[in-house]
């Protein structure tokens, strides 16, 4: 009765040390509709959210522990060109880490039947969803959750809304101000979910760094027009996610407007000033979309690193 109470009061513990964070699990898709016999029911909800450079723990526990079993844990979104991205396997006696996240890869622990995976360090890159797979001689069953790393806490700060993959449509404060929703708090400021193809906003884009250029082409091109400059260059149109990154990790600054890839005119600003715009806080700002005949503009181009 006292090692029951012991465990349940372990878990109690492990429950809460996870409640300052959140966690969505999925049964593995060929396992729809399965009853997990191994695993336990998820705890908590949602999505694990943490920093950059931060540790953040995915949570996996066991309800039930075989004599012989192994824990495979892997990330599988986005998938890495259809390898499979092991992380890390346990037998319950030794540990084996795999791949880039290895080194920063551990298990919690918290006690006999937890195979919580602790990851250091956090990098841009470690965004994606995961699976913690049990392997009980043929049988084996899994949970799912998604780590989402807060590009907010980087540095984003804009009123501009965008997509997300969810089809939500969100905009990142840092400084919140009247002229950006209110005197509100700092975070991630939502419309919820939008009508995919009748409505029309900016995309939010993921990546930790461009390793192509970004470059501009001068002129009073049609988006045609901006195309072909691009390609004459070894080029193409800009995408709206690559002037965003240029902007924000090569200090990309201009005040001429220029064709982009999705039919937008946009230009990034690193230093405001009065002759561009009368824009006093920097970013990227958008004309629309505009019509694709119109000769006002120039081109962002994007030439691929060789």
């Amino acid at each position: 009765m006292e090692s029951t109470m012991n465990y349940f009061a372990l878990l109690v513990i492990s429950a809460g040390f996870f409640l300052c964070t959140s966690a969505k699990y999925h049964h593995n898709n060929q396992d729809k509709g399965k009853e997990l016999n191994y695993l336990m029911e998820p705890l908590v909800y949602a999505e694990v959210t943490a920093r950059r450079g931060h540790t953040v723990v995915l949570p996996c526990m066991m309800r039930i522990k075989p004599k012989h079993y192994r824990v495979k844990w892997t990330k599988i979104d986005p998938p890495s060109q259809g390898v499979e991205n092991i992380v890390l396997i346990t037998n319950g006696y030794a540990d084996k880490q795999y791949g880039s996240l290895g080194p920063r890869a551990s298990l919690l622990r918290a006690h006999d039947r937890d195979v919580s995976l602790r990851l250091t360090d956090l990098e841009l890159e470690n965004d994606g969803s995961y699976r913690c797979e049990l392997i009980n001689g043929i049988e084996d069953e899994s949970v799912i959750i998604t780590l989402r790393i807060e590009a907010w806490t980087e540095g984003l700060d804009w009123c501009n809304a965008g997509w997300l993959s969810d089809g939500t449509v969100n905009y990142p404060v840092l400084h919140p101000r009247p002229a950006c929703g209110g005197d509100l708090l700092s975070g991630i400021r939502s419309y919820g979910p939008r009508h995919k193809t009748q409505d029309h906003y900016d995309a939010f884009c993921f990546t930790s760094t461009t390793k192509g250029s970004v470059f501009f082409i001068p002129g009073q091109l049609n988006f045609v027009e901006a195309e072909h400059a691009c390609r004459r260059e070894g080029a193409g149109l800009a995408r709206t996610g690559q002037i965003y990154s240029s902007w924000k990790f090569q200090q990309l600054d201009r005040c001429d407007g220029g064709w982009l890839q999705d039919g937008s005119v946009r230009f990034p600003i690193i230093n405001p000033r009065e002759r561009c715009g009368w824009i006093a806080e920097p970013g990227v700002r958008s004309f629309g979309y505009l019509s694709k005949s119109l000769r006002l503009y120039g081109a962002y181009c994007y030439r691929k690193p060789k």
